[in-house]
C-alpha cells in the first residue's frame, strides 16, 4: 500500500518506469517498461550499437543479456511485495541459448516464482522480436525489509508530476 492504496498495474507501470530511468545504464540504454501485472513484468531493449559485444558477427555482448534479465527479475519482485522494499540480487543464473543479433530490440518478460520472508524467487526469459529464445535466468533477491529501505523508496517510485491539460507542469 501506498498512500493508503494499492497500486493498480498502470501505477506500477509507471513507478518501475521511474525505476529503470534512475539505473545509469538502463537509463542511457533506453530500457522501456511495457507491462507490469501481479503475474509478469515486461521491458524492452531498443536496438542501439552499444549493445555489441563482436562488431565483426554483429552480436549483442553477453553482459547486455545478464544485465537484462537482472533488471527485469529485479523489478518483477516490487510489486509482488506488500509494500515496497530494496531487494538486492542474491543470485543470478543465466542459460544463454544463443546470442542476440544486431538491429533487433531484446524483450524481456520475468515473473515471480515464490515470495519468502527473505528471499523472493524469480524466473526471466529473452527474446528478440523473431521469438527465438536468447537466454532464461533464474533470479533470487534478498527482502531487506522495511527497516532497511532507505526513508521515502516507495513514495519515490510512486511520486506523479502533475500535468495539466496543455502539458504544462501544474
Amino acid at each position: 500500500m501506498i498512500h493508503g492504496q494499492t497500486p493498480g498495474d498502470a501505477d506500477w507501470r509507471r513507478a518501475l518506469t521511474r525505476f529503470v530511468t534512475v539505473i545509469p545504464h538502463t537509463r542511457e540504454l533506453g530500457l522501456e517498461v511495457l507491462e507490469v501485472t501481479p503475474e509478469v513484468t515486461t521491458m524492452r531493449l531498443p536496438w542501439s550499437d552499444d549493445l555489441l559485444g563482436d562488431t565483426a558477427r554483429g552480436l549483442v555482448h553477453g553482459g547486455v543479456l545478464t544485465m537484462l534479465l537482472d533488471t527485469v527479475c529485479g523489478s518483477a519482485v516490487l510489486p509482488a511485495l506488500p509494500a515496497p522494499e530494496v531487494c538486492p540480487t542474491l543470485d543470478l543464473r543465466v542459460d544463454h541459448f544463443r546470442p542476440g543479433v544486431a538491429g533487433l530490440a531484446i524483450l524481456a518478460e520475468a515473473r515471480v516464482v515464490r515470495v519468502t520472508e527473505s528471499v523472493v524467487f524469480t524466473e526471466g526469459s529473452l527474446w528478440q522480436e523473431t521469438g527465438r529464445p536468447l537466454a532464461r535466468g533464474i533470479g533470487n533477491f534478498v527482502r531487506l525489509g522495511p527497516r532497511n529501505t532507505p526513508p521515502g523508496f516507495a513514495e519515490a517510485l510512486f511520486a506523479d508530476v502533475a500535468i495539466d491539460e496543455e502539458g504544462d507542469h501544474a
